[in-house]
């Protein structure tokens, strides 16, 4: 089986929790091999997952191309004759209407995500005889734009400040970077399959569009949510906030209404979907599970001072400055703790603050960020608690590997931390220190506690959580949809009276006889003669099938047609006057 997975700043260039998911998935299930379709933010970032033989690698970058095509193994020549055939007229006639449609679903406030998806469908095959930038860089499209734009912002209904120059221009570099995925060629697959309800959803539902492929979306998280979250950091104006979300919303939308199935990681989740109309029928939960191989259970520490770890990126979202916060807390009341952050910098500038912050909270040496684990095990045994203080999760890998080396876990209670925990964990409040703090001193003064609820951790962890059943459960979802084995019930059975048959067949021939197909509107009303030759219908056919002979210029047919007619009408009277 050949499915398509689709990715967008993850898999196989950076860590993380979406990018582990994918690995396991990519090298574990062996019945499946995988095209990998990654979008990415320039071509320069470095790959960090090997992929296994049988596995095949697309990308996709947004940014960091003078030409939009480059990323494509379209010869160059071939290239060249796209551009030299984009001329005004193509331009005018093919793509400015598509574009116009394209910019009114992204700014309007109702989204309409069957008329978006036929507006990518249009672009894709526009793009597969016209080249892409020579259409978006035409002078035409930049008046258009700023015609729909300026029109849509003068209405105080539609909900759009008065951009600058600057948003203009911003805005329609978005359109022009983003959608640079219509450019790019599906290949055929059994399955395709999103690692979220984004930009890298297009291709799932272009390939269902072209080749009816069946479409699994996985959410880990839900991306307009993040986005949301996201926007206040960016310093964007008002106009280019809303522009954003509202394209972002088109997107959710547009995945969610073309999935075949939606998994989400945890229940928490579903909240959102069935909020934005996904039927429940459709959304089938797959949690993520770990290696119990690998993630093995902790052997006992050493007596000495407590360790008290997180295993996180550097990121806004998952709010290390409330944790750093929370160990001053903790330090103030147990001096020899220490406290370790293992994790990547995701958010340099994020960093930076972070270390700011550990001056002015004075923690020296108590407080260390260790980078990127390469050993993850090691990183959870090497602490006696494990935290996660994120102001936003789905279904943190970080809580489960925890749970599985059999360490206590204290987490925010966000996303679905709490269906991964239930009652072998500490839960508090996102953004409380206080709160976060109390939670570590439970387990920092009680060492008993510590190793009773890490077996129970554990324990949970063996019959929810493995990898053995994510694995099979993406398995019977691929072989599912592959299949077409959606659990529909059969279609009971009607019986169909001779005189619904016959009405039916007359239908169709009166239909062929409006678009001119004669001869086979001719053969559709024998059918029907053939069906009831003694109803009361028979004289309205012959006549029909006389003047359809008589269009052909069969006249003579025509008049034995007539003749029938009359023989007959004469044969039902004679039995009504006998």
């Amino acid at each position: 089986m050949k499915v398509l997975l689709t990715t967008e700043g993850t898999y196989p260039f950076h860590q993380g929790g979406v990018s582990t998911w994918c690995d396991i998935l990519i090298n574990k299930l062996e019945p499946v091999d995988y095209v990998v379709y990654a979008i990415l933010s320039n071509p320069f970032v470095t790959q960090k997952f090997k992929l296994p033989k049988g596995a095949s690698l697309y990308t996709v970058p947004l940014w960091g191309t003078e030409e939009p095509s480059e990323h494509l193994s379209t010869p160059f020549p071939h290239i060249y004759l796209m551009k030299k055939q984009t001329g005004l007229n193509e331009i005018k006639e093919h793509f400015i209407p598509l574009f116009q449609e394209l910019v009114y679903e992204i700014i309007a406030e109702v989204k309409d995500p069957r008329r978006f998806a036929n507006i990518l469908l249009g672009l894709y095959h526009f793009f597969q005889t016209y080249e892409y930038k020579e259409s978006f860089k035409s002078e035409i499209v930049w008046d258009t734009y700023k015609k729909i734009i300026l029109t849509a912002a003068a209405d105080q209904s539609s909900g759009l400040s008065q951009p600058d120059v600057y948003g203009l221009v911003q805005s329609l570099g978005w359109l022009y970077r983003f959608f640079n995925i219509v450019n790019t060629p599906i290949p055929k697959v059994s399955v395709s399959h999103s690692s979220a309800a984004a930009f890298c959803g297009i291709p799932c539902v272009l390939s269902k569009l072209l080749n009816q492929t069946p479409y699994l979306l996985t959410e880990h998280g839900i991306y307009l949510r993040e986005q949301y979250l996201s926007l206040s950091n960016r310093g964007y104006s008002s106009f280019l906030s809303k522009f954003l979300i509202r394209m972002v919303h088109s997107i959710t939308s547009l995945n969610y209404t073309f999935a075949d199935q939606v998994s989400p990681v945890c229940q928490y989740n579903m909240r959102w979907e069935t909020e934005f109309g996904v039927a429940k029928k459709r959304i089938d939960v797959i949690y993520n599970g770990v290696d119990k191989s690998v993630f093995v259970e902790a052997p006992p520490r050493p007596p000495g001072p407590p360790v008290i770890a997180m295993i996180a990126r550097i990121d806004p979202i998952k709010d290390i400055q409330t944790f750093m916060k929370a160990a001053r807390i903790v330090l103030d009341k147990q001096p020899d703790a220490k406290f370790i952050v293992y994790g990547s910098v995701s958010v340099q500038a994020y960093y930076e603050e972070c270390l700011a912050l550990k001056e002015q909270l004075k923690m020296g040496e108590s407080f260390i960020f260790a980078g990127h684990a390469t050993q993850m095990t090691a990183a959870y045994h090497s602490g006696d608690i494990i935290v996660l203080s994120s102001i936003s999760e789905a279904f943190p890998y970080s809580v489960v590997e925890a749970m599985m080396t059999g360490k206590p876990v204290v987490a925010t209670d966000v996303g679905g931390i709490k269906e991964a925990l239930g009652d072998t964990g500490v839960l508090v409040e996102p953004r409380n220190p206080e709160a976060l703090a109390e939670g570590i001193m439970t387990y920092v003064t009680n060492p008993e506690l510590r190793a009773e609820v890490g077996r129970e951790g554990r324990e949970r962890a063996l019959s929810y959580f493995t990898l053995d059943r994510v694995l099979e459960l993406h398995l019977k979802s691929y072989i599912k949809l592959a299949t077409r084995a959606i659990e529909r019930k059969p279609a009971p059975q009607v019986k169909v009276t001779p005189r619904e048959k016959q009405r039916h067949v007359m239908e169709k021939a009166f239909s062929l006889a409006a678009l001119g197909f004669n001869r086979e509107a001719i053969a559709q009303y024998r059918e029907a003669l053939k069906l009831l030759p003694g109803s009361s219908s028979v004289p309205y056919i012959l006549t029909e099938i006389a003047g359809l002979y008589n269009k052909l210029g069969e006249y003579d047919r025509a008049m034995v047609e007539l003749a029938r007619c009359e023989a007959y009408v004469g044969l039902i009277a004679d039995r009504e006057i006998s």
